[in-house]
């Protein structure tokens, strides 16, 4: 039986800070590869993507990514080469770049389908992307839809810890869960 890919946890904006379902995960599952950036604050796409692409291709084989807010658009920026190392995405709460100054360097979000297999999980009520238009980012990438009712941002603020419903996303992907700590939230 082949190794399971490595889970890439991509962070957003800002990063993910203690007690993100991110940081949980990247403490608990086996193998796991964060993406660190030098500036959290003001992304550059640039500097993001590439940094993207480096820990990407650190992995010893192909990989799913775990991103989150801006890292989702982040993701959709990599180049064709890179992707082909992409065995799945779980594209959570993704950002809207083009409503927001700070992340504009981010736009134009691409809108061609992925070529891996993606779920993008989205809430109602998400104050940094309306539901509308992550689902046109589904449609236009090809990935499955998940819609949360009144999940908010799918972070700490929003209630989201460890987060079961993401991990058995993950595992829907091909990744190895099996070094989480069960959860009792009921998110």
């Amino acid at each position: 039986m082949a190794a399971a890919p490595t889970v890439v946890i991509v962070p957003g904006w800002r990063n993910s800070g203690p007690g993100h379902w991110q940081s949980l995960w990247a403490e608990r599952l086996p193998d796991c590869l964060r993406v660190e950036q030098d500036d959290w604050v003001s992304p550059l796409r640039r500097a993001w993507v590439e940094r993207l692409s480096e820990t990407i291709e650190q992995a010893p084989g192909p990989v799913v990514v775990v991103a989150h807010s801006l890292g989702c658009i982040a993701t959709t920026h990599l180049s064709a080469d890179v992707a082909t190392r992409i065995q799945g995405a779980l594209l959570v709460a993704p950002a809207d770049p083009e409503r927001r100054g700070i992340l504009c360097d981010f736009a134009p979000v691409p809108y061609q389908r992925l070529p891996y297999r993606s779920v993008l999980v989205a809430s109602s009520n998400d104050a940094y992307c309306p539901v509308r238009l992550a689902g046109a980012y589904a449609r236009a990438w090809g990935s499955e839809f998940v819609r949360l009712n009144d999940a908010g941002h799918i972070n700490v603020d929003s209630g989201h810890g460890e987060w079961p419903l993401g991990l058995a996303l993950l595992q829907s992907l091909g990744a190895d869960v099996s070094g989480r700590v069960p959860a009792t939230e009921p998110h």
